[in-house]
């Protein structure tokens, strides 16, 4: 986020791609920056810091000329001329104000908002070393610091561009995502087409894209069909098929046919800045990590200023080594106790992890949530629309009259069914189009409540419905036909009987298919450790059946969606860390309830509040997608704090000049390139993780 950046009309940001909102008199901005807790640099700019450093490194080199360092180090001294000797302080004050200005402008943020920390060490050694400087400059006993000022300013300064470009580049990723939108939109009005900007697109219009074209808002298919591309933003590896009626994301790539699509949203309310807003918020949040590591960030700059200053005193007081060497020893201890890796650590692995995250199809809305997931113990799955499709489709036809004539009987239904809404009914529809059957006209069609529907077809009367149909009409079966359906529905499977004129003339099974991908994601499931459960509110055979089928270790049949919450807590209540993964509407209580709450299926819905992490396919494997970032995450946390805070324990006592005796001592400059190179190993630890896969 970068609340420097503005512009006069609506748009996205320049530097991360996120949406630009109203901002009162000064047009259009990101509003207040202070909404990003994690970023240490909130309004600094990564060629800022590259400008400062140059230009701090040019005018550190006169300097150092002109130094003591320089005459023992080379043996001999520079020409001298007169005026020569306020080279350090004129030189020293440019690079004071230009090159730290930027630490101590951010020293008072941190100050005012009663959080010191990395900023305000660093302009508190800058400004002690640089006060010290000017009162021996203008007549005060002693030796000036210029030199080591100056170049521990710009070591600061390359530091934090560093970090600055790593920081960047794992925000890159959004940058992508921001650039899948089009300049330009190819708008259809008044029989003709015009190229507009992206900006001046309403909802409304309609849009043509050719082949090799990108959506450039989301809308729905009014003409065409094609297939998309949807693989930087959904992760879907295959193009998806589209037709008329279905909705489109903006940014996808057409792939082959051509398209007429009407837009329905634009700016801040399509996906894609639904999914930049949520990982940038994500990002912005603090997991129970990141605390802890504020806190110790806190401790850290207490203690290097109470160290600083102690060894300030022993120093100054207790030896005779003179003022000037006490201050250098108070700079090196603050510099290098500066929490500047400490303040990275997380953040960067947070931001890394939570772009990750969207690049494979599943959105982040809380940390907390994506930490936690390491240590779930059950996945409580619910049943339809999350391990099977949601959808019912025909399985199998028996032709009790003529076993010749299954399309017959699916020929029959399927007239009748023609006329009625019901999902099963659509079902079987579908199923007799599929296999191109031609429907029969229907008279005198009707629904019996709770039974099924009736209707004539070629002058016979027709019923098409569950076993209630049969004891609606008054037909008896034989116990041949009882047994088979019996053993069908102990399968999951929905019976539809078909009578023709009082005689069965035969039955359609249907189920609601499970997903091919359920079995992959509970057997990886059970890899990683993690037991597998099903809730549904379907009967106790069919439950049995599917959890049967993927190898459950548990499931629980017939419960309603209010009653789903109190499994979860009877689950939570045995010691277990449940992760709920269901509709994010539905199930909107047991989500809520659980550890961590998994809305699946959302597709161009991010706002799901009731869920931690939303995920934007119907593909239960992405839970183990879930488990396994969130236990890289957290190594990568852990291994960045213990190197932010173990290298304290040694560098704090070099710093203070506890070997000065056996000649080991640190300048302030050597302090601040060990602090920087811990700040930049850190970050590139934190970028490794963007090479792992998740699969």
């Amino acid at each position: 986020m970068h609340p420097e950046i503005s512009s006069d009309r609506p748009g996205l940001c320049s530097e991360c791609g996120m949406s630009l909102v109203l901002a009162g008199e000064k047009g259009h901005g990101h509003g207040d920056g202070g909404k990003v807790g994690a970023d240490k640099h909130r309004g600094h700019k990564t060629n800022i810091f590259a400008r400062k450093f140059w230009v701090s490194a040019v005018l550190s080199l006169p300097v150092i000329a002109y130094s003591k360092i320089f005459e023992i180090i080379f043996g001999q001294s520079v020409p001298n001329f007169p005026g020569s000797e306020y080279i350090p302080f004129v030189l020293g004050s440019l690079v004071f104000f230009y090159g730290g200005w930027i630490f101590l402008t951010s020293a008072w943020r941190e100050i005012r908002g009663r959080a010191p920390g990395m900023m305000t060490l660093i302009a508190l050694a800058i400004s002690i070393a640089y006060g010290y400087s000017l009162a021996v400059t203008f007549g005060f006993a002693g030796e000036a610091l210029y030199w080591e000022i100056t170049t521990l300013i710009a070591i600061m300064l390359l530091g934090h561009w560093l970090e600055m470009r790593a920081v960047t580049g794992a925000q890159g990723a959004l940058k992508e995502l921001a650039k899948l939108l089009p300049d330009t939109a190819e708008v259809a009005r008044n029989g003709q087409t015009e190229t507009v900007p992206l900006a001046e697109l309403r909802v409304g219009d309609f849009v043509m894209i050719r082949p090799g074209g990108r959506v450039p808002a989301d809308g729905r298919v009014s003409e065409g069909q094609s297939h998309l591309d949807e693989a930087m933003i959904t992760g879907e590896s295959r193009p998806v098929e589209k037709k008329v009626g279905d909705e489109v994301i903006g940014g996808t790539i057409n792939k082959d046919g051509s398209l007429k699509v009407e837009i329905i949203k634009i700016g801040d309310d399509t996906f894609l800045s639904g999914v930049m807003r949520l990982v940038k918020d994500a990002q912005a949040s603090k997991s129970k990590t990141q605390l802890l590591a504020d806190k110790a960030a806190f401790y850290l700059t207490i203690i290097a200023i109470v160290v600083g200053i102690g060894t300030f005193v022993g120093w100054m007081f207790f030896t005779t080594l003179g003022v000037s060497f006490a201050i250098q020893r108070l700079v090196a201890v603050m510099v290098i106790t500066c929490p500047h890796a400490l303040g990275v650590a997380i953040p960067l692995v947070a931001s890394i992890s939570t772009t990750k995250a969207a690049k494979n199809g599943f959105l982040v809305r809380e940390r907390s949530a994506l930490e936690a997931a390491r240590k779930v113990d059950v996945v409580l799955f619910d049943k339809t629309g999350t391990l099977t499709t949601g959808g019912y489709g025909v399985e199998k036809i028996w032709a009790f009259v003529d076993e010749k004539e299954e399309n017959e009987v699916l020929r029959t239904a399927g007239s009748v069914d023609s006329h009625s809404e019901h999902y099963i009914a659509k079902a079987i529809v579908d199923e007799a189009k599929k296999r191109e059957l031609s429907l029969d006209e229907v008279a005198e069609f009707s629904r019996i409540a709770g039974r099924g529907v009736g209707g004539v077809v070629g002058g016979k009367k027709v019923y098409v419905g569950g076993a209630a149909i049969i004891e609606h009409v008054g037909l008896e079966i034989s116990e041949a036909v009882k047994v088979l359906i019996e053993v069908e529905e102990k399968k999951g499977k929905t019976i539809i009987f078909v009578i023709k004129e009082k005689e069965l003339m035969g039955a359609i099974a249907l189920i609601d298919q499970i997903r091919k991908e359920s079995s992959e994601a509970v057997e990886a499931l059970k890899a990683l450790g993690v037991k597998t459960a099903m809730i549904t509110g379907d009967s106790e055979d069919v439950a049995k059946w599917v959890a049967g089928e993927l190898g459950l270790d548990e499931y629980y049949a017939r419960v309603l969606p209010g009653e789903k919450a109190e499994k979860v807590k009877d689950l939570q209540n045995k010691g277990l860390k449940v992760v709920m993964v269901g509709d994010g509407i539905n199930d909107a209580p047991a989500l809520t309830t659980a550890d961590i709450g998994v809305a699946i299926g959302a597709g161009t819905n991010v706002a799901i509040e009731s869920a931690g992490i939303i995920l934007m396919r119907s593909d239960p494997r992405d839970i183990v997608k879930i488990i396994r970032l969130s236990k890289m995450t957290y190594n990568k946390m852990i291994q960045n704090l213990f190197w932010a805070t173990g290298y304290n324990v040694v560098a704090i006592p070099l710093a203070a000049g506890v070997l000065y005796k056996a000649g080991i001592l640190l300048q302030p400059a050597v302090a601040a390139i060990l602090m920087s190179a811990s700040t930049v190993i850190v970050a590139i630890n934190a970028v490794l993780l963007r090479g792992k896969e998740l699969s």
